[in-house]
């Protein structure tokens, strides 16, 4: 089966200082990866990569099997959409006008150019100059030329700078749609709390190495953080701490009903059976391991 990004103990350095060191991953079609890294982790030399405009010295970088840098560059690059972290366009053209060049440029009809307008939400924009346009409605216009051509990879920088909420939720909506249809996609991106719930690995990069990768449920097997629990009750805390004294928990007041217990995953479920057993509980949150915590800790862990 023939993968849409396969990086091969990839090496790349600018001026002998290394930007990528022995970098190996594979990225399966319709997967939808976050690439995640501090700036100068690797990230925009791995998508360069992927595009084909700069070569690895050492190692193998294969776009739908073949070397996206070699006589097959033009084709492989019809099947895929990129939007950079700061998209920037003619600004005395409208929005109709910029999206139509590019749909020529990319061999796509120009009616999917208008449809393509519509589905980011700037059809009431359409013949605005780009100029009067603000950051976010750029941002919009970045993923629609992104999306010419329904790209079986796209990578993804930073998409949803300068975007609103409502704006992002769109955005994540149209790239779970993109997945369902078999659409590959690395995504990277600092505001992780948003991500993890629409990608399904993460490859967390520290200067250009590969610190971590997997599902979020795999890197919180391999990070063995405490899961954090909220109680709010009517009880002595000395009641709890007696019931919890044989397991390894940390019990923190946060005020008179509410109390916060950091709790390892392996005694995660004999916690919450003994808290539920005791007549004053009301209430019981639980909070897993999150995307930034765990990138958190794999940096410190390789700093």
């Amino acid at each position: 089966m023939i993968l849409p990004v396969t990086f091969e103990a990839v090496s790349k350095s600018y001026a002998q200082l290394p930007a990528l060191r022995e970098l190996s991953f594979e990225i399966a079609a319709g997967e939808v990866v976050g690439l995640f890294g501090h700036n100068g982790a690797g990230k925009t030399t791995t998508m360069k990569l992927i595009l084909g405009l700069i070569t690895a010295e050492v190692g193998r970088v294969c776009l739908f099997g073949e070397n996206p840098g070699s006589g097959q560059a033009g084709a492989l690059r019809q099947r895929l959409g990129y939007l950079p972290e700061n998209v920037s366009f003619y600004p005395q053209l409208t929005g109709r006008e910029v999206l139509r060049y590019f749909a020529r440029l990319k061999g796509v009809a120009l009616s999917r150019a208008e449809a393509l307008l519509e589905q980011v939400g700037l059809g009431p924009a359409i013949n605005r100059r780009v100029k009067t346009y603000s950051k976010g409605m750029r941002q919009r216009l970045g993923l629609a030329q992104a999306l010419l051509g329904e790209p079986q990879l796209l990578l993804l920088d930073e998409p949803t700078v300068g975007l609103d909420p409502v704006a992002t939720h769109e955005f994540y909506h149209t790239l779970d749609e993109l997945r369902q249809q078999g659409c590959s996609v690395i995504l990277s991106s600092h505001v992780l709390p948003g991500v993890e719930q629409h990608i399904q690995r993460a490859l967390i990069l520290g200067q250009g190495r590969l610190l971590a990768v997997g599902s979020l449920a795999e890197l919180r097997q391999q990070a063995d953080l405490p899961v954090q629990m909220q109680a709010r009750g009517v009880w002595q805390v000395e009641q709890l701490q007696s019931l919890l004294a044989n397991l390894p928990v940390q019990v923190q007041r946060l005020d008179n009903v509410s109390l916060l217990l950091e709790v390892p995953l392996h005694v995660k479920l004999d916690v919450i059976r003994q808290i539920l057993t005791l007549p004053g509980v009301q209430d019981l949150e639980i909070q897993a391991p999150t995307l930034e915590s765990l990138y958190l800790y794999f940096h410190l862990m390789h700093g």
